[in-house]
């Protein structure tokens, strides 16, 4: 077992749900009707996908093959309101963050500069859903 390469493995399948779940979410949004979800949403799921990406890289080059994506992930049954793609979004930032978190506590150097980053942000893009700032986000 390798402590690193397993939270990477963490990170990635969180990455894979974020995508799902982002791509789901912008279904579900209006650049006309609600502007600011929607550009909250977009850039939500391209930072993941990219973060996605650099996961698989970083676990392949390290000689491990990289965690597949889930055929689906779980999605409220009603999405189909802006208060309800919000509340979705955050808690998969949340989640996110708490990934993250895991990351920073089990990697040094590089990948832990990676993770504080990545953490970071998505506990910004809380409050883009209506998240409060935090002491410890991911804890």
């Amino acid at each position: 077992m390798n402590p690193l390469v397993d939270a990477l493995q963490t990170a990635l399948a969180g990455e894979h749900a974020a995508v799902f779940v982002y791509g789901a979410l912008g279904g579900q949004t209006s650049q006309s009707a609600t502007p600011t979800l929607y550009a909250s949403v977009t850039e939500g799921y391209v930072t993941h996908r990219a973060r996605r990406d650099d996961l698989i890289d970083e676990i392949v080059a390290a000689g491990h093959q990289p965690v597949a994506a889930e055929p689906a992930y779980d999605l409220p049954v009603d999405l189909s309101s802006a208060a309800a793609v919000s509340d979705r979004a955050l808690a998969l930032e949340r989640a996110c963050a708490a990934t993250y978190a895991f990351l920073v506590a089990s990697s040094t150097g590089r990948h832990r500069e990676w993770g504080v980053t990545a953490l970071l942000d998505s506990a910004v893009r809380e409050l883009a859903f209506g998240g409060r700032p935090e002491r410890l986000p991911g804890l």
